[in-house]
């Protein structure tokens, strides 16, 4: 199989969907991997570095899709990307679909298939694809907001860990998973006084027997959540709906019962956010002030340390890369029930159902997909 990955062109997007280790596996097993130049710059891979591996390089984005029977990105595909993708080629990437329907339609138009990063699942319910970039955003939560509550930037002045005789931050993640159990931890690790929400009881249990004496956690009720929410000086949002958009869990009314310039990090954006004010910016403006509350809602934070990010993502899609092309995706879909939880679209049309739910648009099964 042909597989070609472009390089990546959301606004301050680093990261690249292949790294060398995995282009020298592709091609141990047979396959021909085609890498735009230049693609791995941004995470301190070197065109050079590529052909060492055994990969062709490609001059651009347009040869590449040309070219491949397989696409592996990081990104959603932007509109640019999204006319060259064409009936039969399989793409390969995270998606994010529910709060896109622009991106959905072109999708379905494109007659490609498409596999989602974050919907493939694994034997534990967990997201295995999803879950590297959720530990990468977790870490970074605490350090993005700890910038976001400097005075020079709008926030309230409030260092994470206080000082002798000075009370630390109050910090606030709401939902207990990957995301929130990261960033928990190193909230914590800054000295800060941290409490995580969550609904699930057995989420919070295992919380408070591994990381008891570090953190607190409280089953998240609206009413509990609002009271934390307006004592906090920073509220981080970690919660996650499979493919689904993420709930609206602080509202704007709620902003003005908060501390002036306390700071909300929404790690959910790729999903819609999960506070009534949040929209999607970028690392080069990260930052916005909605009723005195300081919102950072970048949409690729893991972005920010792309090379850190792409050896974690890269080793974990590895496995699945590799059976989509030794296999065809239909095979290794039929093998593996996991990943064929991760086709969102097929031959013009939807196989996801949280996302038709989302969007109003009418699914198929992927084991129906896999038939056609």
């Amino acid at each position: 199989m042909k597989i070609g990955c472009p390089t990546e062109i959301k606004p301050q997007e680093f990261r690249v969907g292949m790294t060398p280790d995995a282009t020298r596996e592709a091609i141990a097993h047979g396959h021909d991997v085609l890498i735009q130049s230049g693609a791995g710059n941004g995470a301190g891979f070197t065109d050079e570095d590529y052909t060492a591996a055994g990969a062709a390089i490609i001059g651009t984005a347009a040869e590449v899709f040309e070219k491949s029977d397989m696409i592996v990105k990081v990104k959603e595909p932007q509109a640019g990307e999204r006319k060259m993708l064409r009936e039969g080629q399989l793409l390969f990437t995270y998606l994010h679909l529910a709060p896109d329907p622009e991106q959905t339609k072109d999708l379905m138009d494109s007659g490609c298939t498409a596999i989602a990063y974050e919907t493939v699942t694994d034997a534990n319910g967990g997201l295995p694809l999803l879950a590297p970039m959720s530990e990468v955003a977790g870490r970074l939560a605490p350090q993005v907001g700890s910038w976001t509550l400097q005075k020079a930037n709008g926030g309230r002045g409030v260092l994470m860990g206080g000082v002798p005789g000075v009370a630390p931050a109050k910090v606030v993640v709401i939902g207990g998973g990957v995301v929130g159990t990261h960033a928990a931890k190193i909230a914590a690790g800054m000295g800060a006084d941290v409490t995580v929400l969550d609904r699930s009881l057995p989420r919070l249990r295992y919380l408070d027997d591994v990381y008891g004496g570090a953190f607190k956690n409280q089953y998240s009720t609206a009413g509990a959540t609002a009271e934390l929410v307006r004592e906090a000086d920073m509220v981080i949002g970690a919660v996650l709906i499979p493919g689904a958009a993420a709930p609206k869990l602080v509202t704007r009314a709620q902003l003005s019962e908060m501390k002036p310039g306390a700071a909300l990090v929404d790690v959910a954006i790729d999903q819609g956010g999960c506070f009534e004010t949040s929209r999607a910016t970028t690392h080069a403006d990260p930052i916005y002030e909605v009723d005195g509350i300081m919102h950072y809602c970048v949409a690729n934070m893991p972005g920010a340390v792309a090379r850190t990010s792409t050896q974690a993502l890269g080793n974990a899609t590895l496995p699945f890369l590799l059976n989509l092309a030794n296999k065809g995706w239909k095979q290794a879909c039929e093998d593996d029930p996991h990943l064929l939880n991760g086709l969102n679209v097929h031959a013009g049309q939807l196989t996801y159902y949280a996302v038709g739910k989302a969007l109003g648009i009418d699914v198929i099964s992927p084991a129906l997909a896999l038939k056609n």
